[in-house]
């Protein structure tokens, strides 16, 4: 540091310019080391970050003509005055001049492009979206429809035919009533989950549930329809807590239990169990049944296999339920996959430990 003897010994040996004397600016400007590549280095760091701040080139062009205007006035000979008429200024602020207006339209153009693929990532995500919207109305147009011909037609023949019909045929009609309305039920119930999705965010609600009781319910729900179904339910054996939408995950889990049943053709039970990772709980739903074609692997959660999978009595597809769960399960920030083992089918899915 200087001290004053110093300052004075300096100012005493400092040329007058312009008729005074410098002042302790000049010599404060001038006791730095190495001036020069401090200041072009400085200057540069400025006009990218003017030009990184900023929309568009014409901030970090001023940015760079006030730079070269100040660097001449304050940091070269004659000081504190405007001066470029010396040898070799005129080159050295117009190559400073360029130099800058290169940083500037580098950065506005890595600006413009990051808007570009944010733009287009937006657009590829809408596209999904509209995509799955889509085959979700081509789902409930076939669910919906065939099960509701079924009802019509069972119930005109009963009124048409009732004192003429036998008891059992008049019980198996009323039966198939009920069977159609309970799945009708289910879908209304899957289109309703949907709805507790936030459209814009599609995030979901979560909070820390017990997987135990989530599987027992989900069980006991799918068992007040199907009381026939075979299932064995497996937890770990610690007390394992998920965030979930506790009311979201059990319909997923009755759709893939519910699919179990209907399309393995398999007397053999379902199973669902549940592996606890590090950072991730894994659910499972495993027949010993048929398994799933080959070719509808990689497209049977987009809702269009309904059309073309369906149950021996043929009016329950796998579309819809299985559309939904994908929606439901990329909510909660997990994945759900579809694969054959060597005696059936097995779709799992995986949910966060920690609520993200």
């Amino acid at each position: 540091m200087l001290c004053a003897s110093d300052i004075h010994t300096k100012l005493g040996t400092y040329p007058v310019f312009h008729g005074y004397r410098h002042d302790h600016r000049v010599l404060l400007f001038h006791a730095l080391k190495n001036p020069t590549a401090n200041i072009a280095l400085t200057y540069i760091l400025a006009v990218f970050l003017v030009a990184r701040f900023t929309d568009g080139y014409s901030f970090g062009l001023f940015s760079s003509f006030v730079g070269v205007v100040c660097v001449n006035f304050l940091f070269t000979y004659p000081y504190f005055a405007l001066d470029f008429t010396m040898a070799g200024y005129p080159i050295t602020f117009v190559a400073m001049f360029s130099i800058s207006g290169i940083t500037s339209a580098i950065t506005s153009n890595m600006k413009t492009q990051a808007r570009v693929l944010a733009e287009r990532e937006k657009m590829l995500m809408e596209a999904e979206k509209e995509k799955m919207r889509a085959n979700l109305l081509r789902a409930i147009s076939h669910d919906l429809r065939t099960p509701l011909t079924s009802i019509i037609g069972s119930s005109t023949v009963y009124l048409e035919n009732g004192n003429s019909l036998p008891e059992v045929e008049k019980n198996a009609l009323v039966r198939h009533i009920l069977e159609d309305s309970n799945w009708l039920l289910n879908m209304v119930e899957n289109l309703l989950s949907v709805t507790r999705i936030n459209n814009e965010t599609a995030k979901v609600t979560k909070t820390s549930e017990p997987v135990e009781e989530v599987l027992s319910e989900a069980v006991i729900r799918l068992k007040k329809r199907l009381p026939d179904a075979n299932i064995h339910v497996r937890v770990p054996e610690e007390f394992l807590m998920v965030p979930m939408d506790a009311v979201l995950i059990e319909q997923v889990l009755i759709n893939l239990l519910e699919n179990a049943v209907v399309h393995a053709e398999s007397t053999e039970p379902i199973e669902c169990y549940v592996e606890s990772l590090s950072d991730y709980a894994i659910f499972h739903v495993r027949d010993y049944g048929v398994g799933i074609p080959s070719e509808k692997l990689a497209t049977i959660f987009d809702g269009s296999s309904s059309t073309t999978s369906t149950s021996p009595d043929g009016r329950k597809g796998m579309g819809i339920g299985l559309s939904i769960c994908k929606t439901i399960i990329l909510a909660h920030g997990g994945e759900i996959k579809a694969i054959n083992h060597t005696r059936g089918a097995e779709f799992y899915f995986t949910l966060p430990k920690e609520d993200k």
